[in-house]
Formats: structure tokens, sequence, C-alpha cells
């Protein structure tokens, strides 16, 4: 169903909320796509709308993303560098497996700080947090437009809280 964020997936229909937050859990920036998509395409769009983002008319700009392997990806590491946002993301076994068998043409593995790795559970409370919203959770809005204000104004009360 186009322009309704709903896509076959594992589950069926189905919609995939990404989410930014800072670090203490607070949502920043939401985007909502159909099930099957996939979810490093969304992050610098995500990433967009934060820097679209001011507070007290200072402009919020982003220091530091930690994503699960999702988000590892080439392009992606060479965006954020571009942005001069530094990266935390774990690589994933085929791309360790790619560099490794172009041995010194494969270049040297990202940085990766296992123990700074440790503060993404931050993003997962807050899905948490976001789920405890039945409607979030079970998806009764039909249109996406009605679903996304939802989550919006569900953002809204975790950040009154």
């Amino acid at each position: 169903m186009p322009g309704e964020a709903l896509g076959r997936s594992r589950g069926g229909l189905t919609s995939k909320l990404h989410l930014a937050v800072d670090g203490a859990g607070l949502p920043v920036s939401v985007i909502l796509t159909p099930g099957q998509a996939g979810d490093n395409p969304q992050l610098l769009p995500l990433l967009d709308e934060i820097s679209d983002l001011r507070i007290d008319g200072v402009r919020v700009q982003v220091g530091r993303v930690l994503a699960d392997k999702a988000y590892s990806h080439p392009s992606t590491r060479k965006a954020l560098r571009h942005r001069r946002i530094k990266v935390t993301i774990p690589e994933r076994a085929d791309q360790i497996q790619r560099r490794k068998q172009r041995g010194r043409a494969g270049g040297r593995p990202p940085a990766f700080d296992p123990e700074l790795y440790r503060n993404r559970n931050v993003v997962e409370r807050c899905f948490n947090r976001l789920k405890q919203f039945r409607s979030l959770a079970t998806r009764y809005a039909k249109r996406a437009a009605y679903y996304r204000s939802e989550v919006l104004i569900a953002c809204l009360i975790l950040l009154l809280r």
C-alpha cells in the first residue's frame, strides 16, 4: 500500500518505526516506513530531521551515532565521517570477511568501542516505553499520517514526564 507505510515482512503487513534518541533515551526524531524497508537507508534522513531541530535558537548537532549492525555499511560510515559524526557500529560478518579476502587492499577495520556500545540499550528502552502505548504496539490507525501523529503524541508524553 503506497503512502500508508504498510509492507510485507515476516509478520505480515507491518510498519517499521525508525527512531533517534538522545543520551537520556528521549525521542528526538521519528520516521515511519513499510515493514520490509531496510534500516540503513533511513539513518541519514533521520539525522537530517535532527539537524533541523533548534532549542532556544541553537541548532542541535549530532556528535556520535550508536547503532546496531543493520546500519553498518561503508557508504553510511563514509557519509557520517563527511558530516564529522563519530560512529560506534559493529561490523557485519560479511563485511569483515570481504575486507579480509581483499588482504591489505581491504583496509583496516573501522574503530569500534564495545564499552561505549553498551549504551545502545537506551534506544531499545525508548522503543519499549513507546510500545506501552497500546495503540502504537498494535497499530490501530489505518492511515500512516494518523499512526505517525500517535507516535509523535506518545513521544511528547515521554518528553514531558
